[in-house]
């Protein structure tokens, strides 16, 4: 059984000094602003989760949005240990979701992203008492609990398995057609699937256009910079010149 209490009271520290209650699950699209970070979802390679870069109070994270919606969550998460718990950081590409003991960094970032998501006390609370035994939880139950917190199946499955409810055997097997089952349970199934290409989280554009004016960037730059996250802002102009 997993026991990493400096991690779980690093995640609920962070709940606390958030203002987020310890059974509310986080929405991380209204969560970030309020945090200070500004998030950008691009289409990366399988291999990359996600990146963060912290410089002075400016915290940034790029996140893969090839990934299923419920996989970037927790790679937010993730990335949120790398800008908020981890002493002495500048900037990190990530998988997250490996839980590899071989990186120290990766792993306590995927358990504190772990604590975060799902905490103990109200994970059990989702789990009815005649379940709470070994191997006893229903795919019912896991599907609901993974819909309450917007947390993937995989993270899921490895905090019941830590927490004795489950074993190996039945992890591969409730790990098995993730989307098919929320679907014969009636749910929605946004959260399985990639989602949020180009959404921009937070002051990006406004800036980019602050470091223009200021003449830090030129405007080759300041274009380039916009048309990452799908502004064409020449084209605004001569719509602008048109409508006038």
């Amino acid at each position: 059984m997993q026991n990493n209490y400096p991690l779980q009271k690093a995640a609920s520290d962070f709940r606390i000094r958030n203002g987020i209650g310890a059974c509310e699950p986080i929405r991380m699209k209204s969560w970030l602003p309020k945090l200070g970070v500004m998030a950008l979802f691009k289409p990366m390679s399988d291999n990359f989760s996600g990146m963060a870069i912290k410089h002075g109070d400016h915290r940034f994270i790029i996140i893969n949005a090839n990934h299923r919606v419920s996989k970037q969550h927790f790679t937010i998460a993730h990335e949120l240990y790398h800008l908020f718990v981890q002493e002495v950081f500048v900037s990190e590409i990530s998988n997250a979701g490996r839980f590899d003991k071989k990186d120290k960094v990766e792993y306590d970032a995927d358990w504190f992203a772990a604590y975060l998501l799902m905490p103990e006390e109200c994970l059990l609370s989702l789990i009815p008492k005649p379940e709470l035994t070994k191997n006893k939880i229903t795919l019912t139950t896991i599907v609901q609990i993974e819909q309450y917190f917007a947390c993937s199946r995989h993270a899921l499955l490895i905090r019941l398995e830590a927490m004795g409810l489950i074993d190996l055997p039945k992890y591969a097997e409730y790990k098995m057609g993730v989307k098919h089952s929320a679907e014969l349970l009636g749910y929605d199934t946004t959260l399985y699937e990639a989602g949020n290409k180009d959404l921009v989280i937070g002051d990006y554009g406004a800036r980019a256009k602050r470091l223009f004016d200021e003449g830090v960037i030129s405007e080759s730059h300041f274009i380039s910079l916009m048309n990452d996250i799908g502004k064409d802002i020449e084209n605004l102009a001569n719509d602008n010149e048109q409508e006038e």
